[in-house]
């Protein structure tokens, strides 16, 4: 096999998950995802701004990603 300089993708295969959410944070959601489309003149649903908004807190948070770096 050649060498190349990019390696092998990991795996990318979504993962689905179900959650309940109380109605206080649905609306908070509705209304991120309004001004999301004020913002950008693009809609998208909720269900495809949580993954971002969650990859975004969890890149965000310094001691979680200390922690994770750990052996």
């Amino acid at each position: 096999m050649a060498d190349i300089k990019l390696p092998r993708l990991p795996d990318r295969t979504p993962v689905k998950l179900a959650i309940s959410v109380m109605p206080e944070l649905h609306q908070a959601l509705t209304d991120y995802a309004a001004f999301y489309t004020q913002t950008y003149g693009r809609d998208e649903p909720i269900a495809e701004l949580i993954p971002a908004m969650l990859a975004a807190f969890l890149e965000s948070d310094r001691a979680f990603l200390r922690r994770r770096m750990r052996p």
